[in-house]
């Protein structure tokens, strides 16, 4: 068995909506059916036990070794926590070749697990050894040290729940919310909104003190020192018990509190200089360490710590006590657990040395052994909620410290014997304020009930239904997509909304590209969904992009399907027929969101029946409205667009719209009938997303079909008297569509020049001259600038192979190069004379017919 090609699919796919793993997987023909391996089935379960049933998910007739990898991979990912449960095998039009596709939740672990799964398969399937603990730990280590944190992991699942969509942008916790100009970012619990100046104080325990004590606050008193022997001082001067700390210091790092002579003292003071070279000694305040949790102007959460502690049973030593704690598996290394491991350290030593212990002491039954003065989690202590039992005077108190540093969000760790009383009546203080506070306390305290924190922060930051998207428009089609892309862009422009836009010519940002070449697929796209200018977005869906990663966007407003028509790239990537061609191009179908449409072109059978794949609503089009897709759409009062008496109609129920097609240049008064569903598909769209008909009309009246707006779209030049047209069509439908367009304008004699892509079938690029040779008097083949894998002369080949027999075609030339051709072809023309240029090398070849245009004026 050989893997080969993996591929993580990122977005929505052909497979499911999960994101996924997708391999080729070649077998043997021994592997192809497992029954040919009697010993692998059980050798499989010997050594990966939780596998579990192995079965075919599309109807095959036997199991292959690339069914027990699928199942494989699933079930290591499984078992090591992750929360995965879609996987897929299918076999290809190739002998032996599989299509193997599994969720992941987080990438890497997903292409570990096929890694690992692989080995396994190998192991099972021969004599070799395969540790499933071993490979299950490394899939557990690697899934902790990858997915969120419990803090930024439930502002992401809070959000998730109000629809909002989100992207992580690193692999650590910075996170944006929504798209383009609606977008938010969080950094942990930070959110955009903080200003760098808040937490620069919060960083600052002597500032933040001094501001809070400006403000009527109560906190313990202390001073920064420089030294050790500034440190006796400072102690000598508020009196001991006295607390250490790094001045900068978070997540209780370097904290030792209630030291009462020098000895601790200096112990402290070595363990904070570890952490900060400014240390600040204050009085220790004696009472419960609460966390306030404040989100905007509000209490959202209270919580009291307590230290890392074990309870002796009069049998066990502390250090065995403490290994029982550790082994609760809500206890972990780092933050992505609710609850800390316990550690034996310096500090911890000298705690239990305070208390008359060392970790080999037998406590009795009942007593508290305290490893730590401090009630941080991230040093092993636990949580109680007291949420319900705050004053509201205390919680006024901690929301007024929040506001006082300048937080969204903050941490006030109060020191005070309960929050059932105002804190001015006991003999406590606000001790710290923090910024980018740990959540996991409130979510999932050690006793006492959760609080849905991440809801707090995400309706902070998000009004009441708002879900931070943008209008975001899909195309895909077998035609007319760059046109129809383009189009819609300029309608939304038009009508005030600042546009991002991808398509095979670049990307785009209120019509400046900021990038260029083939920017069809989801990367292009994610990058305009990240542009804080974009209210709006419409993207060209290509199908390569679809294939190589899913779908950008998890949801669009609108999806386009223009046509499939005869269909074009088939023979690649395993699409061999129409049908596997319109189950891939359905995928933008199948992911519109609730409240938005899909336009399909009722014309086109394959694309009218996408209509039952569609979450939300339909909007049909067709030049025809009595097409019987059209009349059933239009008799059940639902929307639909079609021509009648040159205009373009749209009507739902009893409203309906004109416009008028002479008032569209791009359709030269309706005469190109592919320029006019176009405009129909664009029509469509723009009413799905909620534009006004007069913003319509305007954005129609103003797109001419020129070299800027559409280029290589059907651009007309006038060449010394003769009509010269530049186009990129580069398919059989593409050569239908044009020659009708042509067949509508006069002209004395018809040349055309063209190429062919080498990545098609041989058929395809055969039949797009046997469709010209019918049209046209004299034809140019010429080889372009990429074969794409075909010799040289190969396509040429191929296209004049479509011209044998042609009934108008009375002369063929041969000419290498793109240019040379354009040139030859234009030196031919007499006035009164027609010529299709059907250009490979878009912007370059148009600039060069745009020069010989105006050399000749």
């Amino acid at each position: 068995m050989e893997v080969t090609r993996i591929r993580a699919l990122r977005g929505p796919n052909l497979w499911s909506r999960h994101t996924a793993i997708e391999a080729i997987v070649t077998c043997t023909p021994t592997e192809c059916l497992l029954a040919n391996l009697p010993e692998f089935d059980g050798r499989l379960r010997e050594l990966f036990p939780q596998i579990g049933a192995i079965r075919s998910t599309a109807h095959e007739d036997g199991l292959s070794m690339a069914h027990a990898l699928e199942y494989a991979a699933l079930g290591l990912q499984a078992q090591s926590g992750c929360p995965v449960t879609f996987s897929r095998t299918t076999a290809t039009t190739e002998a032996g070749v599989y299509l193997v596709v599994v969720e992941y939740s987080e990438e890497v672990v997903g292409r570990l697990a096929f890694e690992l799964a692989e080995a396994l398969c190998a192991a099972a399937a021969g004599t070799g050894d395969f540790d499933a603990q071993a490979a299950l730990d490394r899939l557990r280590e690697l899934d902790e040290d990858e997915r969120l944190g419990p803090s930024t992991g439930s502002i992401v699942y809070a959000a998730v729940a109000h629809n909002i969509p989100f992207r992580r942008l690193t692999s650590g916790s910075l996170v944006q919310f929504g798209w383009g100009s609606k977008q938010r970012r969080i950094q942990a619990a930070e959110i955009d909104s903080t200003s760098a100046i808040a937490e620069s104080i919060a960083q600052d325990k002597d500032l933040t003190k001094k501001l809070l004590e400006a403000a009527g606050a109560p906190v313990p008193k202390g001073r920064p020192v420089t030294d050790f022997a500034d440190a006796c001082a400072a102690a000598d001067e508020i009196g001991f018990p006295v607390v250490v700390k790094p001045q900068d210091g978070n997540q209780g790092k370097g904290i030792t509190v209630n030291i009462a002579n020098r000895a601790g003292l200096e112990l402290a003071y070595r363990v904070a200089c570890e952490f900060s070279d400014e240390i600040l000694v204050e009085k220790y305040l004696p009472g419960h360490d609460f966390r306030m949790l404040v989100v905007g102007d509000k209490l959202v959460a209270a919580a009291r710590r307590e230290p890392p502690l074990v309870i002796g049973d009069g049998v066990h030593t502390v250090r065995a006590l403490v290994e029982e704690v550790n082994k609760d598996p809500r206890r972990g290394v780092g933050h992505a657990t609710s609850l800390t491991k316990i550690r034996f350290d310096e500090i911890a030593l000298a705690r239990l040395a305070d208390q008359g212990l060392n970790a080999e002491s037998v406590p009795t039954k009942g007593q508290r052994v305290i490893l730590r003065n401090n009630a941080n989690l991230s040093t092993g202590g636990s949580a109680t909620d007291v949420t319900d039992d705050v004053h509201p005077d205390m919680a006024a108190r901690a929301v007024a410290a929040a506001q006082m540093v300048g937080l969204d969000i903050c941490g006030v760790d109060i020191v005070c014997d309960s929050v059932l009383r105002p804190l001015e009546d006991q003999a406590g203080g606000i001790v710290e304020v923090n910024a980018a506070p740990g959540l996991r306390m409130h979510l999932s305290p050690s006793y006492g009930k959760g609080r849905n924190v991440g809801e707090a922060v995400i309706s902070t930051m998000f009004a009441p239904g708002d879900d931070g998207r943008i209008p975001v428009v899909a195309v895909t089609g077998t035609n007319g997509k760059t046109t129809t892309v383009r189009l819609i862009a300029h309608l939304l422009s038009k009508s005030g909304l600042r546009t991002g836009m991808t398509n095979t010519d670049g990307v785009y940002i209120e019509g400046k590209r900021i990038d260029s070449g083939d920017c069809s697929g989801p990367r292009s796209a994610r990058n305009v969904l990240l542009h804080p200018y974009a209210d709006a977005a419409v993207f060209e869906t290509a199908r390569g992009g679809l294939l190589r990663e899913g779908l950008a966007f998890d949801r669009c407003k609108v999806a386009v399907v223009t046509n499939i028509g005869m269909g074009d790239h088939l023979g690649l990537n395993y699409i061999t027929t129409l049908d596997d061609l319109a189950v891939l191009k359905r995928v933008i179908v199948q992911n519109v969101a609730d409240n938005g449409y899909a336009v399909l072109n009722a014309a086109d059978p394959i694309v009218a029946g996408m209509a039952a794949n569609c979450p939300g609503g339909v909007i049909f089009f067709a030049a025809d409205r009595n097409h019987p897709v059209m009349a059933t759409h239009r008799a059940q009062g639902k929307r639909v667009v079609y021509v009648e008496n040159d205009a373009i109609v749209v009507t739902e129920g009893k409203m309906s719209q004109r416009i008028s097609l002479a008032g569209v240049p791009i359709t030269h008064n309706g005469t190109i009938s592919f320029q006019v569903e176009n405009v129909m598909a664009s029509v469509a769209a723009a009413w799905a997303v909620g534009l006004s008909w007069d913003a319509i009309r305007t954005g129609l009246a103003s797109f001419v079909n020129d070299s800027d707006n559409a280029p290589g779209r059907f651009n007309v030049f006038d060449y010394k008297g003769s009509t010269v047209i530049a186009d990129y069509g580069h398919n059989p439908d593409a050569m239908l569509a044009l020659v009708r367009a042509v067949e509508g304008m006069p002209a004395k004699r018809r040349s055309v020049v063209i190429s062919g892509a080498g990545d098609r079938r041989d058929e395809d690029i055969r039949q797009q001259t046997e469709i010209l040779g019918a049209a046209f008097d004299s034809v140019i083949l010429y080889q372009d600038a990429c074969q794409r894998g075909r010799a040289d002369g190969e396509v040429i080949g191929l296209l004049r192979a479509g011209l044998a027999g042609a009934n108008r075609t009375s002369v063929v030339e041969e000419i290498n190069g793109e240019f040379i051709a354009i040139d030859r072809a234009l030196e031919q023309l007499n006035p009164g004379d027609l010529c299709l240029i059907l250009i490979d090398q878009v912007e370059e070849a148009l600039a060069h017919i745009a020069k010989r245009v105006a050399d000749a004026g």
